[in-house]
């Protein structure tokens, strides 16, 4: 096997070589240059971070007050001494304030930004003191001639911690004094361009570090930045978790290997288990399991995790997803389109700002306004639907009466057994969710699993194949119940107007990354 050596992956250039001389010359003074720790204060009230002190009431009241003092000012006059040193006693009261981040440019003169990656601290050193150095030994010893000396050999990129007090500039910016400094670790690689970040799509996608930190450096933003897309994505989870958690649901975990490829129609990732000597498979869907929970007496169940898809890729697809499945006793499709509907509008007001309009490209889409509309109302068959219909489809609409004979795990419709007591939810073009009425007739189930073998054996690689053991399970007897699949990773790209799928995941898979001479044969 043969191994890369650390300038093969890092490799060298003028700006890594003059980093690598920075921190040579800080280790002669720090000792440790990848020190343990670094202990913050909490004048904010909890940890001190850079978002927390900027917006900590102390901070803003002050920075409010120099504003309107400033708005009354002429051009270039600067704001009275006395009031000003009235606001630096105030500052100064709170106390020592201990922070750390990533210098968001090189530190040129006295003043330079931190950033913990939301917001952005300005800090002040002042060559002629006081500015000791922390060491990073044991004891942390202080060591109070070579603070400067440190400060001109950090680099843009670089994390420190720093500890001073507060006060207000000329300018009206709540900045730290800085009276000690301590390095914590070197960014050997040069930032990202601050004004335009990662430009390159792929390149964002394949090192999402990097992104991050571009997007938490960059002057001028075209909509929400990387952090603030993965911050609105956590908030929608979390919003219909507690939605679930609140009416009565339980959260379950269910195997991610399965012994069988079942619960949709897809093709499956596969892999071997050497000591079972049998072949797993990464699973395609939670369903046939959470069912098993309902046959075993949990009347509401759900889980929120990843499914596996060994199919083609595209701006909808990746072949690692996430999906929210749950299921209800005793409910129907109908009741379960009503509940999905008010759990997606809490959840998407709770990630969106308290608002359920959102602004996707070119469409508005509202999401306090679901429609239904028949399948047989806009489509003669499910061909003419995919091809036509689909793509129309911007306003948040459930499709119902989906033809029997596609939808294997789903009750027919007492009125008209050739259709399917199901759904599909579409927004902007884009399938969001899937659900239905849970077919509980072992028998029938079984004489459905038996249809969908033949079309696998006729060369249909997604069709689905036999479960013998859910068989059994529904055997026991499964109350009347419904349930749904929801994409979260689509419903997040409507959230934050991303257009690809793999910018709604943190680390989408990538073809493997070539290297130069790779690139130029």
């Amino acid at each position: 096997m043969s191994i890369p050596s650390f300038d093969e992956i890092i490799e060298p250039n003028d700006q890594t070589e003059a980093r690598q001389e920075h921190l040579a010359k800080i280790a002669e003074l720090v000792g440790n240059v990848y020190p343990n720790k670094f202990a913050r204060t909490a004048i904010s009230g909890g940890e001190d971070t850079i978002t927390s002190i900027k917006h900590f009431e102390g901070v803003t009241a002050v920075e409010a007050e120099m504003a309107a003092i400033k708005a009354n000012l002429a051009e270039g006059e600067r704001p009275p001494a006395e009031i000003k040193d009235a606001m630096n006693e105030r500052l100064k009261a709170f106390g020592t304030v201990r922070i750390a981040g990533r210098l968001t440019t090189p530190p040129r003169g006295n003043f330079v930004h931190l950033t913990d990656g939301l917001d952005k601290l300005q800090i002040y050193c002042n060559k002629k003191g006081p500015l000791a150095l922390i060491r990073n030994d044991a004891e942390n010893t202080i060591d109070e001639e070579n603070g400067w000396t440190l400060w001109q050999l950090v680099d843009h990129g670089d994390l420190i911690g720093v500890e001073g007090y507060l006060f207000v500039t000329n300018t009206g910016e709540v900045s730290v004094h800085v009276e000690k400094l301590q390095f914590l670790a070197k960014a050997l690689l040069p930032m990202p361009d601050k004004m335009h970040g990662i430009a390159d799509p792929e390149l964002r996608r394949r090192y999402r570090y990097a992104d991050l930190i571009a997007s938490s450096l960059q002057v001028e933003h075209d909509g929400l930045t990387t952090r603030e897309v993965f911050e609105r994505r956590a908030k929608l989870v979390s919003g219909m978790r507690r939605y679930l958690d609140d009416n009565g649901y339980v959260e379950v975990e269910t195997p991610m290997l399965t012994p069988k490829a079942t619960g949709a129609a897809a093709k499956p990732f596969e892999t071997h288990h050497n000591a079972l000597d049998i072949p797993l498979y990464a699973r395609i869907a939670p369903e046939l399991y959470l069912k098993r929970l309902v046959v075993g007496g949990f009347e509401k169940v759900y889980e929120l995790n990843r499914n596996f898809r060994n199919e083609g890729l595209s701006q909808k697809h990746n072949p690692e997803f996430t999906m929210l499945e749950f299921y209800c006793a005793y409910m129907d499709v109908n009741g379960m389109m009503d509940f999905a509907e008010k759990m997606i509008q809490e959840a998407v007001a709770k990630a969106n700002n308290g608002s359920l309009i959102v602004k996707y490209g070119e469409n508005e889409i509202d999401f306090s306004t679901f429609s239904r509309t028949k399948m047989s109302d806009v489509a003669s068959d499910i061909a003419q639907f995919e091809e036509e219909i689909e793509e129309t489809l911007v306003q948040p609409t459930f499709i119902i009466d989906y033809p029997k004979s596609i939808s294997p795990l789903s009750k027919a419709s007492p009125e008209n057994q050739n259709i399917a007591e199901r759904f599909e939810l579409f927004i902007n073009g884009m399938e969001v969710a899937n659900g239905f009425s849970e077919l509980n007739d072992p028998k029938e189930q079984y004489e459905r699993f038996v249809d969908q073998m033949k079309e696998r054996e006729g060369g249909d690689e997604e069709a689905m194949v036999l479960d013998e053991d859910y068989i059994r399970a529904l055997s026991y007897g499964m109350p009347p119940a419904a349930g749904i699949g929801i994409g979260i990773d689509r419903l997040v790209m409507l959230l934050t107007n991303k257009h690809s799928i793999r910018d709604v995941i943190l680390f989408p898979h990538m073809r493997p990354e070539r290297k130069a001479e790779e690139v130029e044969e």
